[in-house]
């Protein structure tokens, strides 16, 4: 028997929108680790909030791994173990926060446990709440960062077009230094350069000694379009946005909220 990969996003794909896990989503995951498979969540997520949600899952168990940080940091989930991490350069970060910040942008990064500011707004409320992340404040953000963070995130809660005008002013400065990306209408990421959750399923192919024609991937969103070319099958959810199914081979007849993970596991895994 051939063993796969399931490299499955988080929010709106595998959790369903009040971020629960169907019965039959988890169910189907765990009849296809009893056969032999593998599964990565593949999220943009801290490897903290996100490894929450795999003990939920009860995917604490050998062949179950974590691709955080849209592909910053690769984790073994039954070891309790950072297989690879990459990071922003210092100055990156600080940058970035200079921008924003004349750009009138909520900005954020993360150390390896908290979501990290410089002053509380309703897009700290708002993240905080949908990630249920613990939080500090600083009006130096260097004063608070441990080491060289996974990312920055900018958030605009009701004006996608001022996150787009944000991005496409700093592209230029971007190049050879970071990339960035949506992954919702009101998050831009910024991550480390040649980083995103294409490049955590090909490390992970790699530690794990396996081909990449043996990988499933699916998403919902922008950030995931990377990974749903890259991996041999890729799946956008029904709920996607249209450039994630666009970039897909397969779109689920079902959504988030109705056992999509369920459906892809049973057409492309069992």
């Amino acid at each position: 028997m051939n063993h796969k990969i399931l490299c499955v996003d988080l929010d709106a794909t595998l959790l369903c929108d009040d971020k629960s896990i169907t019965q039959k989503n988890r169910e189907a995951i765990h009849r296809m680790l009893e056969a032999g498979h593998y599964i990565a969540l593949a999220t943009g997520r801290p490897v903290e909030t996100a490894r929450e949600v795999a003990r939920e899952l009860g995917l604490n168990t050998p062949g179950c791994y974590m691709i955080a940080f849209n592909g910053a940091v690769l984790y073994d989930c039954a070891a309790d173990r950072v297989l690879l991490k990459r990071s922003l350069p210092i100055e990156i970060v600080q940058e970035l926060f200079d921008k924003a910040k004349r750009a009138g942008l909520y900005v954020q990064t993360y150390n390896s446990t908290d979501l990290i500011t410089t002053k509380h707004t309703k897009e700290l409320d708002y993240y905080v709440k949908q990630a249920r992340i613990s939080y500090k404040i600083s009006p130096n953000i260097l004063d608070a960062l441990e080491e060289e963070p996974q990312k920055v995130m900018l958030i605009s809660l009701d004006q996608r077009d001022k996150l787009e005008r944000f991005q496409k002013k700093n592209l230029n400065w971007e190049k050879g230094k970071c990339n960035s990306f949506f992954s919702s209408s009101q998050y831009l990421e910024y991550s480390p350069k040649n980083t995103s959750k294409a490049t955590g399923i090909l490390e992970l192919t790699k530690i794990l000694n396996m081909p990449m024609d043996a990988t499933v991937a699916v998403g919902d969103e922008d950030n995931d379009v990377p990974m749903i070319k890259t991996a041999c099958i890729g799946v956008a959810v029904k709920n996607a946005t249209e450039k994630a199914k666009a970039a897909a081979d397969y779109v689920t007849v079902n959504d988030n909220n109705h056992d999509a993970i369920a459906e892809v596991i049973e057409k492309f895994i069992l």
